[in-house]
């Protein structure tokens, strides 16, 4: 049987470990979705041409809460807080940075890179 004063501490251990495995899941974000419709992604152009350059392989459509659609075939997808990951299809670990609604930036070397995605028919 154990006293209290080891009970007492058993518990204080596995609360600490609880928090433990509870902080990665708070530190990623929230799970949630992006809004449906077709994201169409482009380069940024130049003072001296067009606003942006298209990019239609690097389009797609949000069909569902969690699948997508793109030139090379559809998938799934995860967004968590403000990271919207290809999970699955051609896609599969292509990642975007959600910048506001309707509006991602694809991940490149870790960090948001140039292509823009843009949710159309708003």
């Amino acid at each position: 049987m154990l006293t209290g004063r080891v009970m007492n501490k058993v518990s204080s251990i596995l609360l600490a470990l609880t928090a433990l495995a509870a902080a990665p899941a708070v530190a990623q974000g929230q799970l949630t979705t992006i809004e449906r419709g077709q994201y169409l992604c482009e380069l940024p152009g130049d003072a001296a041409g067009a606003v942006g350059i298209p990019q239609p392989d690097e389009s797609f459509t949000i069909e569902s809460a969690s699948r997508y659609v793109s030139p090379q075939g559809d998938g799934t997808y995860l967004r968590r807080g403000d990271r919207l990951t290809m999970t699955s299809g051609p896609r599969n670990g292509d990642a975007y940075q959600v910048v506001g609604r309707g509006f991602l930036r694809k991940i490149e070397d870790g960090v948001p890179g140039r292509l823009r995605c843009v949710r159309q028919g708003r």
